[in-house]
């Protein structure tokens, strides 16, 4: 098959725009397409949140309801994102959507039965959770499909972020339009029929037809190790028929079964730190304003975090020569735990607004450059589930830190319920720092000699 990667443009060579980064071919249509499978993200929980609350009367069987179908969506999310690795997004993720619709539409159907028992909501829940399609990680391995230039992949994956957190305002407010018009089984219909129309569009790009091993996958220099690789140009200029060999050589002799090793786990460490943070905010940043007498304040203090945070990660997808990998993870890291500790000294809500937005600006550019780790550390066919796996430290970690956040701030004062927030970020940096050769190139070509032909 052609590959469907495309280099930089020429005129555009010296400074690549997000244009060249959508201007690449499929690029546009395939980022739509994800964008709009990814929009139910947003619709679906918040509407079966509703659905559940309506059918059963009770805010804490929704809770649960929610609880379980978070958990099952997290925990699951690197098995589904494998076996998209095994067989193929165009094999897998149309069965998924499928069933994860009808599984949604399921809920629905009971929820609109008087009288229904909980335990049979919950289960539907669960299983609709367990099968939730993984886009945004599909979306990221094309990604790399497209691009194999690391500076254009740099920054799609600074927009694929600041997308995607769009999409997590823009679902919410879409339910709200959608309730006094279909009520909240409606929005979850909607939802489900957004998140199988954006499938079914994903997997008919051409991009989708690679396959794990399609020649567009070849590893490229990662963009952290580019000075270093000077010395060895064979790696990047190999012909694209040999570097699946490669790959499989650095899978045998240095990567987990998974793959990644100290890379992929300093980038889920950074992710997971990165998600307490920020599910601890949320509790915080509302027992700040309710305490100030000001809770109407909530809505613009975390705007002002998706601000920082869209500023952050466009900010680092513009940048022609950043810092590596190895050296951002750590830093941003530590920009995000110093902001938000510094954020619980602020006498009033206008400040603490501008704390949360420069905390909000490390947020974006933590994330993308966790995944852009993964993505580098693993074998072309373990991609997909690499990004599911910083993906679900993201969630797994937002959970956790709502819930601690909310047991801290019923017995701490709040600066040092921020303070306390922000320790696991902290504490995460010197880890980072002795984990920082993972970008290196030296064990690269201690353990892959490039210049010797493929076993």
């Amino acid at each position: 098959m052609p590959s469907t990667a495309s280099a930089p443009p020429r005129g555009s060579a010296a400074r690549p725009g997000y244009r060249a980064v959508l201007g690449a071919p499929h690029a546009g249509r395939t980022f739509a397409a994800a964008l709009l499978g990814r929009l139910s993200y947003g619709v679906v929980p918040l509407a079966l949140l509703l659905t559940v609350r309506e059918a059963t009367g009770s805010y804490s069987a929704a809770g649960a309801a929610m609880a379980l179908f978070a958990l099952a969506s997290v925990l699951l999310s690197p098995v589904r994102a494998g076996l998209v690795d095994r067989h193929g997004p165009r094999r897998v993720l149309p069965p998924m959507a499928v069933l994860y619709g009808v599984l949604l539409l399921a809920v629905v159907a009971a929820t609109a039965r008087p009288g229904v028992a909980p335990a049979v909501v919950g289960a539907l829940v669960v299983a609709a959770g367990a099968c939730t399609p993984p886009l945004g990680p599909v979306m990221r391995t094309f990604w790399r499909r497209l691009l194999p230039d690391p500076v254009l992949l740099r920054r799609a994956f600074s927009l694929d972020g600041v997308a995607e957190e769009l999409l997590f305002v823009t679902g919410p407010l879409l339910v709200g339009l959608l309730l006094p018009v279909v009520g909240p089984g409606g929005a979850v219909v909607v939802g489900a029929g957004l998140l199988l129309a954006g499938a079914l569009l994903l997997v008919a790009s051409p991009v989708a037809a690679g396959g794990p091993d399609a020649p567009a996958e070849a590893d490229a220099p990662a963009e952290a190790d580019a000075p270093a690789e000077a010395d060895a140009p064979a790696e990047a200029d190999a012909p694209d028929t040999a570097a699946p060999s490669v790959a499989g050589r650095r899978g045998r002799r240095r990567r987990t079964p998974l793959g990644g090793g100290r890379a992929l786990r300093a980038a889920v460490l950074a992710s997971a730190v990165t998600g307490l943070a920020l599910g601890a905010l949320d509790i915080m940043v509302l027992a700040f304003a309710e305490d100030r007498g000001r809770p109407e304040a909530v809505g613009w203090i975390l705007a002002a975090l998706s601000a920082g945070s869209a500023v952050g990660g466009l900010g680092l997808g513009a940048l022609d020569r950043p810092v590596p990998n190895a050296v951002r993870l750590p830093l941003f890291t530590a920009g995000l735990g110093l902001a938000l500790a510094a954020a619980g000294l602020a006498p009033g809500p206008v400040l603490l607004g501008v704390a949360v937005g420069v905390a909000g600006f490390f947020v974006s550019p933590a994330l993308t450059t966790s995944y852009l780790v993964a993505d580098e550390a693993v074998a072309p066919e373990a991609r997909t589930r690499a990004g599911a796996w910083v993906n679900s430290a993201v969630n797994a970690g937002s959970a956790v830190g709502g819930a601690g956040g909310g047991l801290l701030v019923g017995h701490l004062p709040l600066p040092l319920c921020f303070a306390l927030a922000a320790a696991p970020a902290l504490a995460a940096v010197p880890v980072l720092l002795r984990m920082r050769d993972f970008g290196g190139s030296r064990s690269r070509r201690k353990a892959d000699p490039v210049g010797e032909p493929a076993a």
